[in-house]
C-alpha cells in the first residue's frame, strides 16, 4: 500500500474561525479494506440502491437509499446479516401516517423524497430518524407554508428531520416531521443537493448532523438537542454549533458523507466519519481539543470466481462510502455506486456487471485505539 501524506490547510473551529497556518497530519500507510457484494436471497447483486445511510439495528445492519435508486429500493429499510452481507429480510416500508397527510411537506415526502441518513433513537429501537437532502424538485408548497418556512438558512425548500416508527405489520410509519434551520452566521450557503447526509446519537440524546459543505465549501458538523418534547412542535428546529477542529483544504471538494459516535472505554467522545470524495475516514473528537486526523483508505471489492491475475479482491478506483455503523469495535462501512465514475472500477469481468448495476459493497474493519491517541 502506497504511502499517505495529508496536507491540511487550516484547521476549521467551528464557532470560532478557522486557523490560518498550515499543518501536516502524516499517516504511515493507508488502510487496507474488503468488500464484500451484498446479496439478494436470490443469488444475485442488490441492484442501485444508491445507498444513504447504514445503522447497527437488532444484531444486524439496516440500511437506506435516495430517491435516485432503482424503484424497488425507494421508501423503505432493507436489513442486512453483517457477517454475510445479505439481505436477509425483512423490509420495511415507509408509509405518511393520517395525522401527517394535511402537513405542509406531506406532497415531498410520499413523492420519492431525496432521504439521506439513518439513525436509531438511543431509547427505543423501534423509532428511527432520516434527513432529506433535495427539495429543489419538489412541487411548490401552498403560500401559507411557503410563509411559514421562509429562511431555512440554506435552501428555500428546507431540509427535513423525518421521524418513522416500526409498526406491528412491518411498516414504517412516518410519524412526525420538523424541517431544520441554519443560523446565518453559519454561512450554510444554497446547495440543494450539498446538504445534511450524516446523523449519529452521541450521549444525552445530542443529534449530530454532517453537513457536505457550506458557503466555503467546508465540511460542517452541527448538534441538535432532541429532548423529550422535540416533537410537539412543527416550527424550524434550530441546529446549533460548536468547536470541532476539522480540516481545511485549499481546493476541492471533500464533503462528509456518512458518520456514527464512538466513546473510547475511558470515555472520551470521537466521531467516525466517512469522507467520500477523499476515500478517507475522519476521527473527530467532539471534546474539540484534537486535531481530526484522517485516515486514507484502499478499497478492495471480493470476486467471488478467482481467474488467473483476479484473485480473491481487486482494488477500487472509487468506493464513494456513504453509511458508517459501530458495533462494538468494527466499524462497517457502505458505499454509495456513485453512477458517474463507479464503471472505473472496472477491472476483473468477474465483477464487471456487479458494477454495471451498481450494486453495492459491505465493508468492515477494526477500530484501533490509536487513532484516539
Amino acid at each position: 500500500m502506497r504511502a499517505y501524506f495529508a496536507f491540511i490547510l487550516g484547521i476549521c473551529s467551528i464557532s470560532m474561525g478557522c486557523a490560518k497556518e498550515p499543518e501536516l497530519t502524516q499517516v504511515e500507510q493507508n488502510l487496507r479494506v474488503n468488500g464484500h457484494w451484498i446479496m439478494e436471497q436470490d443469488g444475485k447483486v442488490m441492484l442501485n440502491p444508491q445507498t444513504s445511510g447504514l445503522v447497527k439495528w437488532r444484531g444486524g445492519l439496516l440500511t437506506l437509499s435516495d430517491r435516485s435508486a432503482h424503484p424497488s429500493q425507494r421508501l423503505r429499510l432493507r436489513t442486512i446479516t453483517k457477517d454475510n452481507a445479505l439481505l436477509s429480510g425483512p423490509d420495511f416500508p415507509m408509509l405518511l401516517s393520517e395525522k401527517l397527510k394535511s402537513n405542509c411537506f406531506a406532497a415531498y415526502i410520499t413523492d420519492n423524497p431525496d432521504l439521506e441518513a439513518l439513525t436509531v433513537d438511543p431509547d427505543d429501537d423501534r423509532v428511527f430518524y432520516v434527513i432529506t437532502e433535495d427539495g429543489s424538485y419538489a412541487e411548490p408548497m401552498s403560500e401559507f407554508c411557503q410563509q411559514k418556512y421562509l429562511n431555512s438558512g440554506s435552501t428555500s425548500f428546507p431540509k427535513l428531520l423525518v421521524r418513522l416508527e416500526l409498526q406491528a405489520d412491518k411498516i414504517m410509519l412516518i410519524t412526525h416531521i420538523r424541517p431544520i434551520r441554519f443560523t446565518v452566521d453559519m454561512q450554510i450557503g444554497d446547495f440543494p443537493n450539498d446538504g445534511i447526509e450524516a446523523i449519529a446519537f452521541g450521549q444525552a440524546r445530542t443529534l449530530y448532523l454532517g453537513v457536505e459543505k457550506d458557503s466555503s465549501k467546508n465540511a460542517r458538523i452541527f448538534s441538535l438537542q432532541m429532548h423529550r418534547e422535540f416533537w410537539r412542535s412543527d416550527e424550524f428546529a434550530v441546529v446549533k454549533k460548536f468547536t470541532l477542529k476539522l480540516p481545511v483544504f485549499e481546493s476541492g471538494n471533500h464533503p462528509i458523507n456518512g458518520m456514527d459516535y464512538y466513546q473510547t472505554s475511558d470515555g472520551r467522545e470521537f466521531l467516525l466519519v466517512a469522507a467520500r470524495n477523499d476515500e478517507a475516514l475522519w476521527v473527530v473528537d467532539l471534546s474539540g481539543k484534537k486535531d481530526t486526523l484522517i485516515l486514507p483508505i484502499d478499497f478492495f471489492a471480493e470476486i467471488k470466481h478467482s481467474t488467473q491475475g483476479c484473485e480473491d479482491y481487486e482494488a477500487m478506483d472509487n468506493a464513494s462510502i456513504e453509511g458508517v455503523a459501530v458495533i462494538d469495535d468494527k466499524l462497517w462501512l457502505i458505499n454509495d455506486p456513485w453512477k458517474a465514475v463507479y464503471l472505473n472500477n472496472v477491472k476483473c469481468v468477474q465483477n464487471r456487471t456487479h458494477y454495471q448495476m451498481f450494486a453495492p459493497l459491505l465493508f468492515s474493519l477494526p477500530i484501533q485505539t490509536e487513532w484516539f491517541d
